[in-house]
């Protein structure tokens, strides 16, 4: 099968039916925009009187473009396709397929549904549906009950004996009433009669093996749907009476039917209604509070109403992530019932609609998963930020920015981008090199006092002094501190406070020859301690100081003063020593062997005054210079 003269553009069904009966096939379909629906494709030929003119699926479909109620199955669309004809409704499936798999509060939630479409078509249509039965309900993907099965349906006044004997031989056996032929006067004195008893039929059937665990009076409403099947035609209730009912008087049928029917409701009853409505739905089930009222709760009526807005939709719209948040679904019913909801609503091009989904996006972007935030809410997102209106665009901005940190910004933002911004924060010091540095501290110190220790003391000729001046200052441990980062003004100031306390050059001149002398001293100090060291062997023979002795050297041990290290304090060494000339025999000296002498000028020649005198006078001056024969 394929989309060939289909009244919807893209329409795909599948090949394999869901069900296949006298008068139709039904198939699952996708529609170009990727919404599922459901196809009946009917027979061409039909026996029976009946089916003349019409076919039963072109009766039916003419049924469900008339009478419209939440509860009747939607209509869609209509076309013919060579000799067979196609109705398209909403996506459903047969009851008969589920009904096992539903609980009693969905079944009583269903019955509900069926009783309201069928008290419209009484009380507000004045048709008769004449064939109340399994198949001819069918359920959503949310599990909500659809009154179909049009084909039979007819005016009061057309309820006649010939309508209902051509009708008989095609509607279910268990829902005809036996006395049906017999009074065909008081059917037409009480019409709905015919629906009464099947309505029974249908209650029996779908409430069997069933407790009234989680439905109160179950078992009074099951005796009160013999009753419809046992009492005669003439006085057999009416199905309005029903909804009074204690079975459907329960606060969760309550709130469902409230919200099918809230296009109809006033402003005083939907304050009323949506101002307590979170309280009462914290008494149900969470799963099947989401599963039977989830697709009601984000309809279009109730987030778009202002009482709802405040009081109800930020407990629906914020799940549950811990005991004691106030959300009325945990994360996981969140997934599995409204995220497919919420999905569909973001594809709807509505402002208010729109904002209201953004407002909460930050509670619930945690629920979808990156192909459904990538390929469904980010193309929708971005055709926010085209808009004109400037709150939708604010609003979409920042749902793209809670969207970054998931998907990242190259999938949110697309194109090139580059690092323009660097990290301008200080470094961090670990611990490490703190604890690195005291080591080296530690360490420095240790070594110190080990050379210290280890000084020879023994030898004869060294006396305290003398080892006071043999020390060796070493060079200063590195501080635990930060010394290296001082500020620049630090520096600066310490720079320019050692500029000013300079002494003056000619009172340290005296200072200097004298530090000439002590350095001459140390170094003829030194030669003579390397000349008179012993080796460790002959150590050990020499005799020890007496412990007296070595507390006085302890105690007159001392290091040398750092302020000696002071650039003011350093000795220079004396400005009369200059330093050796290597190169001075090699000097040239220019010998003359014979003089040179140059002849007088006469008196009367002219000599400008600007001109050097360049007569030699005393040549015998520089007969002993020039290059001599010995070079030295």
């Amino acid at each position: 099968m394929g989309n060939e003269h289909s009244n919807l553009s893209g329409l795909e069904y599948d090949e394999k039916a869901i069900e296949v009966t006298d008068f139709w096939i039904h198939h699952s379909a996708t529609m170009g925009s990727g919404n599922y629906i459901s196809v009946f494709i009917g027979e061409p030929l039909i026996d029976g009187s009946l089916w003349w003119s019409q076919t039963p699926l072109e009766r039916a479909t003419k049924c469900l473009m008339l009478y419209r109620h939440p509860s009747i199955l939607k209509y869609i669309s209509s076309w013919h396709k060579g000799s067979k004809f196609y109705l398209a409704v909403e996506d459903v499936r047969p009851l008969s397929h589920t009904l096992s798999s539903q609980n009693t509060m969905q079944i009583c939630i269903g019955l509900h549904s069926i009783l309201k479409a069928l008290c419209f078509l009484h009380d507000h249509a004045k048709v008769a549906h004449n064939n109340i039965c399994v198949a001819s309900i069918y359920v959503t993907k949310e599990g909500n009950w659809r009154l179909g099965g049009m084909e039979y349906l007819c005016k009061f006044n057309e309820l006649t004996d010939e309508y209902l004997s051509k009708t008989r031989t095609h509607r279910y056996d268990k829902a005809v009433d036996p006395d049906e032929t017999k009074s065909s006067k008081e059917i037409k004195e009480n019409p709905t009669c015919i629906d009464s008893f099947a309505f029974g039929v249908l209650v029996t059937e779908v409430l069997s093996n069933r407790t009234d665990d989680d439905v109160p009076w179950l078992q009074d409403f099951g005796e009160c749907a013999s009753q419809l099947q046992n009492e005669p035609i003439i006085t057999r209730r009416k199905l309005t009476s029903l909804l009074e009912h204690q079975f459907f008087i329960h606060d969760f049928i309550m709130i469902h039917s409230f919200l099918t029917e809230l296009p109809l409701k006033t402003v005083e009853e939907k304050i009323s209604f949506f101002s307590s409505l979170h309280n009462k739905l914290r008494s149900f089930k969470e799963n099947v509070v989401a599963n039977q009222l989830g697709n009601l709760l984000l309809s279009r009526m109730v987030l778009l109403d202002k009482t709802a807005q405040l009081n109800l939709l930020p407990f629906v719209l914020c799940p549950r992530q811990s005991p004691t948040d106030l959300g009325l679904f945990a994360v996981d019913s969140f997934k599995q019932y409204l995220v497919p909801k919420i999905l569909q609503i973001f594809c709807v091009r509505d402002a208010q609609i729109r904002l209201l989904l953004l407002e909460y996006l930050h509670k619930y972007l945690w629920c979808f998963s990156q192909d459904e935030l990538q390929m469904q809410i980010l193309p929708e997102l971005l055709v926010g930020i085209k808009d004109t209106n400037d709150q939708l665009v604010a609003m979409t901005l920042k749902a793209l920015a809670d969207i970054v940190p998931i998907l990242g910004a190259a999938a949110v933002i697309g194109g090139k981008r580059a690092k323009l911004f660097n990290d301008g924060r200080p470094i961090t010091h670990t611990n490490n090199k703190y604890e690195r540095r005291r080591t080296n501290s530690r360490k420095s110190q240790t070594e110190f006092n080990i050379s210290r220790d280890t000084t020879n003391i023994n030898s004869p000729s060294n006396s305290v002094s003398e080892l006071n001046q043999r020390l060796v200052l070493l060079e200063r441990p590195s501080p635990d501190g930060e010394e290296d980062e001082t500020s620049n003004e630090d520096v600066e100031l310490s720079i320019e406070g050692d500029l000013d306390n300079w002494e003056d050059w000619d009172i340290n001149t005296e200072n200097n020859e004298s530090s000439v002398i002590t350095s001459h001293t140390e170094d003829r100090f030194t030669e003579e301690t390397q000349n008179t060291r012993v080796s460790p062997s002959e150590g050990l023979e020499q005799t020890p100081l007496d412990q007296e002795t070595t507390q006085t050297y302890t105690k007159k041990t001392t290091l040398p003063d750092v302020l000696e290290l002071d650039i003011k304090n350093q000795r220079h060494p004396s400005r009369d020593q200059e330093d050796f000339d290597f190169f001075q025999d090699m000097e040239p000296v220019i010998e003359t062997s014979k003089p040179f002498l140059i002849a007088p000028v006469d008196d009367h020649t002219f000599v400008p005054e600007n001109k050097l005198d360049m007569g030699i006078i005393e040549a015998d001056k520089h007969d002993e210079e020039g290059w001599g024969d010995d070079w030295d």
